[in-house]
């Protein structure tokens, strides 16, 4: 036992005399954070003093492709000179960094924190479009990753917020309009056609002074209301909004080449509107609602005359006519039934407007002086 206290305290003394220096390859640094540094590499030599000398490091490794040592050495920049006139600069590598290394979603995040806390840089719409075009590879369905590196799945709910932070970040900058439209087409993308018309309309109000942009979003918002109107089994409601929208276009951009493209689009929805009255009157005519079923019939007739369903209207309206016309009366004479019974047991529960008679035989009238007649 004191064999083994005498060789643990032996053991202690030299731990504490003769330090091991042992390598670590993941080295935390207050205000940097977590760093790699291999084993026998460089080790501080990548670190400088001055703000301008340490991006000078790192665009020196991402000219020469050590996109790992760049991120490095461009984050000290930021985390150590926060408010040097490098730190912007600094950040934008760093961004590009991760794009170089195909790690898009940190890259967007890295440009967009390079725009909210160093808006005065100097390369500002450059790095605006470089968030735009790492927004349109997931548009066109490049997968997200799983902590940056693992390709997972697509998103175009996160793709539209994407475009949405690029329209924030510059509305009236050449990537806002364009971002805006093709928030829309993420929503449309997702099936989500009120969401995707909304941003259309949007677009169009925004810019509205830019023919080109307002034109598209205008007819777009049509189109994606035609998709969701197809969709639809009995509310119409959908075809009546892109009608409408595309009688805006036409009306507002007669010489767009997409005016016979929105012709043929009413002509379409014309014709779905009088297969979704169509539908409705049969779903009324299955439950015997014969006047209902009328109306939706005439009411397919109305949208479109000449559709495939306009000659099966005509027949079931003569065909219902007759039983419409009897239900119809049978249900008024019921009613008159009803209200007939109801005045009647008013009347029997009305309180009776003779007086009753008091006890004694008596009536109610009023006592007199007069003095009875003498005999």
């Amino acid at each position: 036992m004191r064999w083994r206290l005498s060789g643990g305290l032996l053991l202690l003394a030299i731990l504490v005399v003769f330090p091991l220096v042992c390598p670590a390859p993941v080295i935390f640094r207050p205000g940097e954070g977590w760093t790699y540094e291999p084993v026998g590499g460089s080790g501080s030599k990548w670190q400088r003093k001055r703000a301008k000398d340490q991006l000078a490091v790192a665009q020196e490794a991402y000219d020469r492709g050590s996109y790992r040592l760049a991120t490095k050495a461009a984050n000290r920049v930021v985390s150590v000179w926060p408010l040097s006139d490098y730190a912007g600069p600094a950040q934008y590598l760093v961004g590009r960094c991760f794009e170089a290394r195909h790690m898009d979603e940190r890259a967007f995040k890295a440009y967009q924190i390079a725009l909210t806390k160093y808006p005065k840089v100097a390369n500002y719409d450059e790095i605006l479009g470089r968030q735009y075009a790492i927004a349109t590879r997931f548009l066109g369905g490049q997968r997200f990753r799983l902590f940056g590196y693992i390709p997972m799945f697509r998103s175009m709910e996160k793709t539209a917020k994407m475009m949405q932070e690029i329209v924030a970040n510059g509305p009236y900058y050449t990537t806002g309009p364009q971002a805006q439209l093709d928030t829309g087409t993420a929503r449309e993308k997702e099936k989500k056609y009120p969401l995707a018309v909304k941003a259309y309309e949007k677009a169009a109000d925004r810019y509205f002074d830019r023919p080109p942009i307002a034109s598209e979003a205008i007819f777009r918002a049509a189109k994606a209301w035609e998709k969701q109107a197809l969709r639809a089994e009995y509310d119409q409601s959908k075809a009546g909004a892109s009608i409408e929208l595309m009688r805006d276009f036409m009306e507002l951009y007669p010489k767009d080449p997409r005016v016979t493209n929105a012709l043929d689009t009413i002509r379409e929805l014309r014709g779905e509107q009088a297969r979704g009255a169509y539908e409705t009157g049969r779903f009324y005519e299955r439950y015997r609602r014969w006047q209902a079923a009328l109306v939706y019939y005439n009411e397919s007739l109305s949208r479109d005359p000449n559709s495939p369903y306009a000659e099966e209207s005509r027949r079931r309206i003569e065909l219902l006519k007759p039983l419409a016309e009897t239900q119809v009366k049978r249900i008024a004479d019921y009613e008159l039934r009803v209200r007939q019974r109801a005045s009647a047991r008013a009347a029997t529960n009305a309180p009776s407007l003779t007086p009753p008679t008091p006890p004694g035989g008596g009536t109610n009238a009023p006592a007199t002086n007069t003095p009875p007649a003498k005999p």
